[in-house]
């Protein structure tokens, strides 16, 4: 009996994860009984995972299948439990991990693949399990391909298996767990499945078969979803996508920001919710990450907390150099910015003050808007640099007192910028917005005799 085809694996070393059930054992004696003619290097690994009183036993059997067969044997051992008391992960995860290790070490050692006995009744079993559990589109690609990995019974039946086994007389260990129909999967595969296959003729092909249109159906609506995500450091996603696209672009700005796991459906809800508020309304997600509703985006901000959180308390004396703070590099300094004279404009126009700053118009910039012109002198005594505070209000040049919200409100910058820009102040009054203003109080005129300038660059 053909099991599969070899043409794919002639001439390859080749690695079988063998438990002693029947499907391994099937694999490993097919591979086995046509490896000459192949030309495949052929070898094997058991895993034990220190978690089923049999597993030695376990082991002892694919020993002595190996020994008998002539194929050679790596056993790897772990106390799963135990790794996974002290990770912190369930014994599943675990489990998976200590496997991949396994893999990865027989590939090291000059395998060119390692492979599993995963078969097609695995496939729909666990297609079902998933559903049911409300999956999306993308969990339903159960064996998702690994390098290195390879599973050449995924179009194989359990039931073509049986036959293989029985016609070759093969000895294989039953695992006790496998009836244990209280475990959710064995219910599905005993119970669930083979009432489902009777009532629905072809069922488990065809939840097979509609798990790899979804796989690529996903794909698809994840590369729109991957063009929708803009920007280098923060990450902007529009909330006029369709929902479709909308969701996975937002996944796929968390993840780039790090957040590959920790996260739940109630945060996608939140991040529905975020796309329909106010522009300036914000919701925080796990790794520190910060949404904002910015315009017609959500903007997701890396593993920082907004000014009223990590900046709110920082308070920087009023000084003449430069200083990291307030997620940048804030620089005063003496006389005008930069040394070219020619690179003022006409009439003694100061470069960066010719149009609106980049970060007014939406745009990713290292420098936060203006190079501000100052009078040193009118500076006051006990002035500090600290973020927005409630009751700040500020004078601008040539123009009439109001609040500081207020004004930022007019000049359109997003609130969670206006949240991060440091502002010199004196008590509630606001003498500088770095990048942005300055004070009427502190401009330079025609009358100073120490003239400075203020520059602030986002890190």
């Amino acid at each position: 009996m053909e099991l599969f085809s070899l043409a794919p694996y002639q001439g390859l070393s080749l690695a079988v994860a063998v438990s002693g059930g029947r499907d391994s054992v099937a694999l490993l004696h097919y591979l086995h009984k046509n490896a000459e003619e192949a030309h495949i290097l052929l070898s094997a690994l058991t895993c034990s995972h220190g978690i089923r009183p049999s597993a030695e036993a376990d082991v002892a059997f694919v020993e002595e299948l190996c020994r008998a067969w002539g194929v050679p044997l790596t056993v790897f051992r772990a106390d799963v439990p135990a790794r996974a008391k002290q990770s912190g992960r369930n014994l599943e995860e675990e489990g998976r991990l200590f496997r991949r290790e396994c893999y990865q070490t027989m590939l090291d050692g000059g395998a060119d693949a390692v492979l599993t006995a995963h078969h097609r009744d695995d496939y729909a079993e666990t297609v079902l399990f998933r559903l049911a559990r409300g999956t999306s589109l993308q969990g339903l690609d159960v064996f998702p391909a690994q390098k290195g990995l390879l599973r050449p019974l995924l179009s194989v039946t359990r039931a073509r298996i049986d036959e293989y086994i029985k016609e070759n007389a093969l000895p294989f260990r039953e695992d006790e767990t496998n009836a244990d129909v209280a475990l959710s999967r064995n219910r599905i595969r005993h119970e669930v499945l083979p009432a489902l296959e009777r009532a629905v003729l072809g069922a488990k092909e065809n939840l097979v078969r509609f798990a790899e249109r979804a796989v690529r159906d996903d794909a698809f609506l994840q590369a729109l979803a991957l063009r929708e995500v803009r920007g280098e450091g923060e990450k902007r996603v529009s909330v006029d996508l369709p929902e479709p696209v909308f969701f996975r672009a937002c996944l796929a700005a968390m993840k780039a920001l790090g957040l590959t796991r920790d996260y739940t459906e109630s945060n996608l809800k939140e991040l529905q919710k975020l796309a329909s508020a106010q522009a300036g309304r914000f919701t925080r997600l796990p790794c520190g990450i910060t949404v904002y509703r910015e315009g017609a985006d959500l903007v997701f901000l890396p593993g920082r907390k907004d000014a009223e959180g990590a900046d709110k308390a920082q308070e920087l004396p009023f000084f003449l150099g430069r200083q990291e703070a307030f997620g940048g590099v804030l620089e005063v300094g003496e006389g005008d910015f930069g040394e070219d004279e020619a690179d003022r404009g006409e009439a003694g126009e100061q470069p960066f003050l010719r149009g609106e700053p980049p970060f007014l118009r939406g745009e990713p910039s290292r420098t936060c808007g203006r190079v501000l012109y100052v009078d040193l002198a009118a500076v006051p005594e006990g002035a500090v640099w600290r973020t927005r505070r409630e009751g700040d209000a500020f004078l601008p040049c040539n123009g009439r007192q109001k609040s500081l919200k207020k004004f930022l409100t007019e000049k359109k910058i997003p609130a969670r910028v206006g949240r991060e820009l440091p502002v010199l102040a004196e008590g509630s009054e606001v003498l500088c917005i770095a990048g942005v203003e300055l004070s009427d109080r502190i401009k330079r005129t025609q009358e100073t005799v120490r003239a400075g300038h203020i520059t602030f660059t986002k890190s």
